[in-house]
């Protein structure tokens, strides 16, 4: 169930292509197409290339290839049906959908992005202008630091205090203000303004639509001092995060982000020159969070308070950094301080300890033994043993046994005795089990526990982290065809350039080839699947739509291509390869030939050879024929490819044995 089939093409065709490429990067038009600097991956030369005309891209750098959807899925890290919400969105389209309940859910999804724009749009005016946002904007250069850049930035707000006052602004109904988390009812069903004489940050989701705020209440206001946005049809905090945003083209690009806790440090984070940075939305790091970052990143860097509670938050991922193969690092910020603080007090410090972030594991460890009595010997067994507990089971044997060395180092007890330290309480464990086994006679081997299964772990994002090889490999995701930046395997051999060529050709002037080009005539499999797919759709548009993976980027790629040889040339290139191919097939079957076959075989091999040579004709008086020579092999080889005899009246040739 979803948006109903006909409005997908007509979203498409409503899209200006080029302009929607220009708002992410520069192009310029070279010939009939369009090409920039990829923005999947890093480049000094331009190979990204758009097709206007027929709505699709192509880049030669990192294969990145697909349509309009697949450009906005990619770089928006959308999946389809946001995607085309987003572009129907901008081109006035009203979308169905195939069944009543996700109609309604859409249109109450509408409803509050309209809402909860209107307010941040509103509040963001009170505080710009209004005069009791005075207060707040004393508090924000006073003690934030922020000038009118970044509350423009960031959208910064004001709540002002009282019942309804933005109610009364946006002449909304109650109904759709509280079902936008923007207002509330009380026990009476009386109606208030949910935020009310509070500095708001409002939360956008990765398309950068306005989706909730966190209210921050002034010094001396009333409590609580921070109050978020509830649950809405737009809005869950355990899968939201602040800033993405802004974040997410430097997230990928670096394969990095930055999590902290408040939406302060976020903005000091970026401010500081941490452009990776995110918060979580008054919620612990949860599922939610971590399904979001691996669509961007793998490494994952926590720059919490360095307080109790915020390194427990940082101890509880260790199972996500198995279940979702992320790289989770801490950054280990001055003691009391939090991101904020010291991004207005030591910019170069806060990034040198975001760049220095280290393993989890490395910074429990650098952690404890900061805190331990390494100068008795007393003092240094207690210290190695809670090191080895804090060494998870999980953890790579390798990976333990360097941080067994470690431990071994600062400790000053061999490797070899933490080792035994390390089995002791295990096999004093498995000791009473191992009596009580033996006492009931069961015997039985124990199955040692097995690690967390990791059938869930993603694949990296788009984004041209890998350098993927030219056309003719296979892989790739389903859709429409494009693939972003995600690598593809090697091909296992080259397509021939002619065969190229002429699928350029039947994509940009299929009138001079579509009489002369036939499936035969193609050796590569990409190639036939390619000329299978444009055979069977009525619009390239149609058949990227439809292809497998595979071919849906080699028809991006044909689409961005301009021709640069003739019909003519191209096709007597392809059909006396397909000859000299068939000649080789002939030879080879006569060798293990009965005798009595043995002179259709040379009959045929003869005349093939032949046609051939005719293929190319001495001077311009002989094209006709040329092509009367071409027109006859391709009918042969044609014939020599279906079911059943070969038309000796079509070939005008022997039929026997090889034809």
């Amino acid at each position: 169930m979803g948006i109903v089939d006909e409005d997908i093409p007509r979203v498409r065709a409503a899209t200006d292509f080029v302009a929607l490429v220009s708002e992410h990067l520069a192009v310029r038009r070279v010939g009939t197409r369009w090409v920039g600097l990829c923005p999947f991956h890093t480049e000094k030369t331009p190979s990204f290339y758009v097709n206007a005309a027929e709505g699709l891209y192509h880049c030669f750098g990192c294969q990145a290839s697909g349509d309009v959807i697949t450009f906005v899925r990619e770089v928006e890290h959308l999946d389809f049906v946001e995607a085309v919400e987003k572009l129907a969105a901008r081109a006035g389209i009203t979308l169905r959908y195939d069944d009543e309940a996700t109609g309604r859910d859409h249109s109450q999804r509408a409803r509050v992005y309209e809402a909860v724009a209107r307010a941040v749009e509103w509040y963001h005016a009170q505080l710009i202008d209004a005069p009791g946002a005075a207060a707040a904007r004393r508090y924000l250069r006073a003690e934030r630091g922020y000038d009118g850049e970044v509350v423009r930035r960031y959208r910064l707000g004001w709540a002002p205090d009282g019942w309804e006052p933005l109610r009364r602004a946006l002449r909304l109904p109650q109904a759709a203000l509280v079902d936008a988390g923007l207002g509330s009812l009380d026990e009476q069903g009386r109606y208030r303004d949910f935020f009310r004489s509070r500095l708001l940050f409002p939360i956008f989701d990765p398309s950068d639509r306005p989706i909730g705020a966190g209210g921050r209440s002034l010094p001396g206001g009333r409590p609580p001092k921070y109050k978020n946005t509830t649950g809405t049809a737009v809005y869950d905090k355990s899968s939201v995060l602040y800033g993405l945003n802004w974040a997410k083209r430097a997230i990928v690009a670096g394969d990095r982000v930055v999590v902290c806790e408040g939406y302060t440090d976020v903005i000091g984070l970026q401010r500081a020159g941490v452009e990776e940075a995110v918060a979580t939305c008054g919620t612990a790091l949860a599922d939610g969070h971590l399904r979001l970052l691996t669509k961007f990143a793998q490494r994952v860097v926590l720059a919490y308070d360095a307080d109790v509670a915020g390194q427990a938050a940082a101890e509880r991922i260790q199972d996500w950094e198995r279940r979702y193969g992320v790289d989770v690092r801490v950054a280990a910020l001055p003691a009391g301080d939090d991101p904020a603080d010291v991004a207005r007090r030591d910019p170069a410090l806060l990034q040198r300890a975001i760049a220095e972030a280290q393993p989890l594991v490395g910074f429990q460890l650098a952690r404890h033994f900061g805190r331990a009595d390494l100068a008795s010997p007393e003092g240094r067994v207690r210290a190695a043993r809670g090191a080895l507990a804090v060494l998870p089971e999980g953890l790579d044997p390798l990976v333990r046994d360097q941080y067994l060395m470690e431990i071994a180092e600062r400790t000053r007890i061999p490797p070899d005795e933490l080792r035994r330290l390390r089995a002791a309480p295990a096999e004093a464990h498995r000791q009473p089990e191992a009596a009580r086994s033996r006492r009931s006679g069961a015997g039985q081997r124990a199955v040692p526990n097995r690690p967390p299964e990791e059938e869930h772990r993603p694949l990296r994002g788009p984004g041209g982290r890998g350098q993927p090889p030219t056309s003719g490999g296979t892989g790739g995701t389903a859709g429409t065809g494009g693939t972003g930046g995600t690598p593809r395997p090697a091909p296992q051999r080259p397509m021939p350039a002619s065969e190229m060529e002429a699928l350029a050709l039947a994509v940009h002037q299929p009138g001079d080839v579509a009489d002369r080009l036939e499936r035969c005539l193609l050796s590569h499999p990409l190639a036939r699947a390619v000329y299978d797919q444009l055979a069977r759709s009525d619009t390239l548009a149609a058949a990227v739509e439809t292809s497998p993976p595979e071919v849906g980027r080699l028809l991006a790629e044909l689409a961005v291509t301009e021709p640069e040889s003739s019909a003519d040339d191209v096709m007597v290139r392809v059909v006396e390869l397909a000859g000299q191919r068939a000649v080789a097939e002939l030879q080879a079957e006569l060798r293990a030939a009965a005798s009595e076959d043995v002179p259709a075989y040379v009959d045929n091999i003869a005349w093939l050879k032949l046609a051939v040579e005719a293929l190319r004709p001495a001077s311009p008086s002989e094209a006709a024929t040329a092509s009367e020579a071409e027109r006859r092999l391709v009918a042969w080889l044609v014939a020599r490819q279906s079911p059943g005899p070969v038309d000796a009246g079509e070939a005008a040739e022997p039929t026997g044995a090889g034809g």
